[in-house]
């Protein structure tokens, strides 16, 4: 790691920058899945061989990277979000960077990115998912099926939701509505064992995305050649670059 990571905690929650030895200008905000976490010395995109051969992929190509704990599970509460309105404003305020950054959101970070899609379309260049989680509430009517994870994640909501695990029973989560919105979306979705089935998210997402016009696409894969999807997100931020 050494002179690439710097750590640095923000209000409760850890965070890091990866820099990049050529710095190309522009920033790439990372929001993780499940399992995504920020230490004080490590992270889960660090830590994780294929998370890590894309980090590096996009840091050489010379782009600025940051990443935050966010609170961990947090399925994309209020809190959250608001989280990381704060934090975009205090990574654009400490580098010199372009002031729209790009979005990389893996699995429920894609509920907070669509949030910032819709809330901050100012700092917003162009957002990548992969295996997007975008409709909570579908996902929280499957997870009924199973009583072990159907548990657990009430056990999740609330917490993050700051309410009771009855009351989160019975909440109304975020679902996919029609926004239109001027930064592109590009989804790179598995066609198998990808834990967001992409008839409930992926589709449904593009599909109202479309209906107001916001440019949006899926790449369907078999995750075979992991090195040529990293390259092709590569080149979807590069080609929304040309307008400063």
């Amino acid at each position: 790691m050494g002179i690439t990571e710097r750590f640095f905690q923000l209000g409760s929650e850890l965070n890091v920058i990866h820099l990049p030895y050529r710095p190309n200008g522009f920033c790439i905000f990372i929001l993780g899945d499940r399992t995504h976490f920020v230490s004080g010395d490590s992270s889960f995109w660090l830590e994780h061989e294929g998370r890590n051969q894309l980090l590096n992929t996009l840091r050489d190509r010379g782009y600025t990277i940051f990443n935050s704990n966010l609170y961990g599970r947090h399925w994309g509460s209020e809190k959250a979000a608001a989280y990381a309105r704060q934090l975009i404003h205090y990574v654009l305020k400490q580098e010199t960077l372009n002031p729209k950054i790009h979005l990389l959101a893996e699995g429920m970070g894609a509920l907070i990115a669509d949030q910032l899609l819709r809330s901050s379309p100012e700092h917003i260049r162009s957002a990548a998912m992969l295996d997007p989680c975008l409709d909570l509430q579908a996902h929280f009517e499957s997870e009924k099926e199973n009583k072990f994870f159907y548990k657990q994640f009430l056990r999740e909501t609330a917490q993050s939701f700051g309410v009771s695990e009855k009351e989160a029973s019975s909440l109304n989560y975020q679902t996919i509505t029609g926004c239109s919105t001027c930064a592109p979306v590009h989804i790179w979705q598995r066609t198998t064992g990808a834990p967001y089935p992409y008839t409930l998210h992926a589709n449904v997402y593009k599909e109202a995305r479309e209906k107001t016009g916001s440019k949006t696409a899926i790449t369907y894969h078999l995750l075979e050649n992991p090195a040529r999807m990293y390259r092709a997100i590569c080149r979807f931020f590069r080609s929304h670059e040309k307008d400063l």
